[in-house]
């Protein structure tokens, strides 16, 4: 095994910048030359992962395979590369104290004084390099969240410079991706603060080798000299990144600004041409094709943070485009459907999706859709508490269990439909102890879910603590509800479905991780697919009641 080339991505001069999508958009251009490519977030705060964090606070937490609760750049990596990310790709300043901490407390340091430096950088290093180890990369990818400034990344920064020591010169390259203003009084681009930010960057040791300048507007050649004079990189490696109209251009601009090329010289790389890019080309120019529109609303407690269902609403956009249809996403935030006349708020809509979360914020609205769903025909998707509120729903309405709920929400409830799994029961600690991960799933012949997954058995990412309590499992098929997927030894129910529903299904687990935008998630195409077909009855209906009318 060859030792992997390293680029390190870092931020300036404002955050929420587009760094991940930056970085996820460079591995996407290697991989379509042919390299292994791994990526991997390095995240300053001190929580251990996102998953004890407000959505408010983060965005989504993204879970992968193995199980770990992460960055929601994570799925931007997988999305874009098409490569299942690990824990390894994703290291938090609490994981590497926390570590460090445990390993002085076990004596391992023999009494020495424990400093940032050599300890703390010396543990982020090990992360770095055992993550191109374990995955054999050609080129690891690593993003340093935050902006350079920052008093928390500074570990980070020294630990990527730090980085050099051992390498050829020719064997790491450093990105820095920054904003440029645009002043409207005098109409123009502004480089102060680019120049600013790379100065920082050097009064760390590190010199920005390829500078990324994001921007609303379009970039003079004028603007790139001035920034390669004052910034000390080629012209070359200047590239200006202009908003695009959807994320999946990004790999095609940074492709064409010719930062794929200049990377693969950088590290003196066989020359590759970029041939796996056409697919993406393809599918790109298919998505700006598309321009008949399906409405989906999106029933969620955080929908005033679009990012908190970011993989949501990325997963119904590849099953749009793949149906040749542009996605109009109604975002309704659940607690409003709790009011009178919250009817209002459904109304015209071809599908629902209602997502995950915790507490019970929001939730009696999530039952209303639910409810709105199943009588007016309308197709639904419930994702983890999705699935739980449709059977909350259900045992209400069809069944006559006025006050059934969960036991996450009501402990007293004399209806406990969605109760604590039994390993949880004894759980006390919040962080990474809920059932994470990839599990299989065998699902029922003849469902729905097994016509649209066209397999007998899938495996998909969880997270979550309560389940369907198996208690009422018998009562709920027989008035018309079919547990469509079940864990291996059937003791789990996985996927729910409404029988006499155009399509009406709530899974325990969540697909939209798996979802990729020239490979839609057979769930979300299942609901477009549905939505498609409503739409266009609703449509001809329209159309014959107005011959009708006009006949009259």
């Amino acid at each position: 095994m060859t030792k992997p080339k390293y680029i390190f991505c870092t931020g300036g001069v404002v955050s929420s910048v587009g760094k991940g999508i930056t970085v996820a958009a460079v591995g996407r251009i290697l991989k379509a030359r042919g390299m292994r490519v791994t990526i991997q977030k390095l995240d300053p705060y001190l929580n251990v992962d996102p998953g004890t964090m407000s959505p408010y606070q983060h965005g989504e937490v993204f879970v992968t395979a193995d199980g770990a609760e992460t960055d929601l750049d994570l799925g931007h990596y997988e999305r874009f590369v098409d490569e299942p990310v690990t824990r390894l790709s994703n290291v938090t300043a609490g994981q590497v104290y926390s570590d460090v901490l445990e390993k002085e407390r076990r004596g391992d340091y023999l009494g020495k004084t424990i400093q940032v430096i050599p300890h703390i950088t010396n543990e982020i290093k090990r992360r770095i390099k055992k993550v191109g180890k374990e995955t054999d990369a050609d080129i690891v990818l690593v993003e340093v969240g935050g902006t350079v400034g920052d008093i928390e990344g500074q570990p980070f920064l020294e630990a990527i410079r730090q980085m050099r020591t051992g390498l050829k010169r020719r064997d790491a390259l450093y990105i820095h991706v920054t904003f440029l203003p645009y002043i409207g009084a005098t109409k123009e681009l502004k480089t102060k603060p680019t120049q600013h930010s790379v100065r920082e960057l050097r009064s760390m040791g590190i010199s920005a080798n390829v500078i990324i300048a994001r921007t609303d507007h379009p970039v003079s050649q004028d603007v790139v000299e001035k920034i390669s004079l004052f910034c000390d990189v080629d012209e070359e490696a200047v590239v200006p990144l202009i908003t695009a109209d959807s994320i999946y251009d990004v790999p095609l601009m940074l492709e064409d600004a010719g930062l794929g090329d200049y990377i693969m010289e950088w590290f003196k790389l066989e020359e590759r041409q970029p041939v796996q890019l056409d697919e993406w080309r393809e599918m790109v120019k298919h998505m700006g094709q598309a321009n008949t529109p399906v409405r989906v609303g999106i029933v969620g407690k955080y929908v005033e943070l679009e990012d908190a269902y970011m993989s949501v609403k990325e997963s119904l956009v590849h099953a749009a485009t793949a149906c040749g249809q542009t996605l109009e996403v109604e975002w309704i935030q659940s607690e409003l459907l709790r009011e009178e006349g919250y009817e209002a708020y459904l109304e015209g809509l071809h599908a629902i999706v209602v997502p995950g979360g915790f507490g019970y914020r929001g939730v009696e609205g999530k039952v209303q859709a639910a409810r709105y769903a199943r009588e007016h025909k309308i197709p639904y998707l419930g994702l983890c508490l999705g699935m739980q509120v449709m059977c909350i729903e259900f045992a209400r309405h069809v069944l006559g269990y006025e006050h059934a709920n969960s036991t996450e929400f009501d402990e007293a409830t004399n209806a406990p439909v969605i109760d604590l799994m039994y390993e949880q029961r004894d759980v006390t600690d919040m962080g990474g102890t809920m059932r994470l991960g990839a599990y299989p799933c065998v699902l029922q012949p003849g469902s729905v879910a097994e016509r649209v997954y066209g397999l007998p058995q899938i495996e998909e990412r969880h997270r979550h603590r309560w389940e369907f309590n198996n208690d009422y499992r018998e009562e709920f098929q027989a008035h018309g509800m079919c547990f469509s997927g079940l864990s291996p030894d059937e003791l789990l129910v996985e996927i729910a479905e409404i029988v006499d529903h155009p399509y009406m299904i709530g899974s325990q687990f969540h697909p939209e991780f798996l979802s990729r935008p020239n490979r839609p998630h057979a769930l979300f195409m299942g609901l477009v697919e549905a939505a498609v077909q409503l739409r266009d009855s609703q449509a001809s209906s329209d159309s014959e009641s107005v011959l009708e009318e006009a006949s009259n």
